[in-house]
């Protein structure tokens, strides 16, 4: 991998993992068009890009902790504070902040549980590229909805459980492509009432520990191989900062835009883009390896 492609996965991968148009998507056509052009890159289940699939949600959980670093500590330390109270009071009356931990456990719980499960039977027979244009219109109606939403009522304080698990079921379908996490996650919880700033807060916040766990399930595989890496350290270096700080400024224009009721911009464009999809009928299917290619061709592949 040259460092030049190292860098364009790394803004492909912290653009779209924030903004609201479905990352997966983006990274199957990003890979097909290296491919088409001869890169080199290993395959999708080799040891070198499951590090380098590690190494870039590493970058854009980076962007998640700068971006949200105020709302993030207040949580830490509120929680902190609460749990002394906790085993005074014996009840989580009025303690916000460990609810809202717990919660978050709850969240990501099921997000983990369901992920599991789709991991376990795959996602391939929904990489049909009219399948995944379905999914980026179901995405844009969602998006365009959520611009709409005025009646919202809770705050941090009037968070349930209910309003945990529906997130959580929420963020497990951005499993499939053309589905978009931060997208489904928010519009999820207007529809249960949060404000718009609680939702945002809430998807980033769970939206931590998921790339964590995701990142360290993928990583076992690593703990078998024996052998070096054929990708170098700089482009291991370079994507990781480009995904954080591409990241970083695509989280902060997701929260502005959110803040001002203004997601129907990424409507019109994931509309777009599944009609593209549609007419273009893409190969959406995993590429071959290296070796069943022709020699001048090769293989590509971008962390999902």
């Amino acid at each position: 991998m040259t460092p030049w492609e190292a860098l364009l996965l790394g803004v492909i991968q912290g653009l779209f993992m924030f903004l609201p148009v479905s990352s997966s998507s983006h990274l199957v056509i990003a890979e097909h068009w290296l491919a088409d052009r001869g890169s080199m890159i290993p395959s999708p289940d080799s040891p070198e890009m499951i590090l380098f699939n590690l190494v870039v949600h590493l970058g854009t959980m980076v962007s998640v902790v700068v971006v949200m670093f105020q709302p993030l500590m207040r949580l830490i330390r509120g929680t902190v504070v609460e749990i002394r109270l906790f085993w005074r009071r014996r009840t989580l009356r009025h303690l916000i902040h460990l609810k809202l931990m717990l919660l978050g456990v709850v969240t990501v719980g099921i997000t983990g549980v369901l992920g599991l499960v789709v991991r376990e039977f795959g996602t391939d027979a929904f990489a049909i590229p009219w399948v995944v244009a379905i999914f980026l219109f179901i995405t844009g109606a969602i998006l365009w909805w959520s611009d709409s939403v005025r009646n919202t009522w809770r705050g941090a304080g009037q968070m349930t459980l209910m309003v945990a698990v529906v997130i959580g079921l929420a963020q497990a379908a951005a499993l499939f492509p053309g589905i978009s996490r931060s997208g489904i996650t928010i519009a999820a919880a207007l529809a249960l009432g949060m404000h718009r700033k609680i939702a945002a807060q809430y998807s980033f916040f769970v939206a931590i520990p998921t790339i964590v766990a995701a990142t360290g399930v993928q990583s076992l595989s690593l703990l078998s191989h024996e052998g070096g890496f054929s990708i170098g350290a700089d482009a291991y270096w370079t994507a990781f900062i480009v995904s954080a700080v591409v990241g970083a400024l695509a989280l902060w224009a997701v929260l502005t835009l959110l803040y001002r009721a203004r997601f129907r911009i990424f409507a019109v464009y994931v509309v777009l883009f599944g009609a593209f999809i549609l007419i273009a009928q893409p190969d959406l299917s995993e590429p071959p390896p290296v070796d069943q290619l022709p020699v001048e061709e090769g293989q590509t592949d971008v962390p999902s």
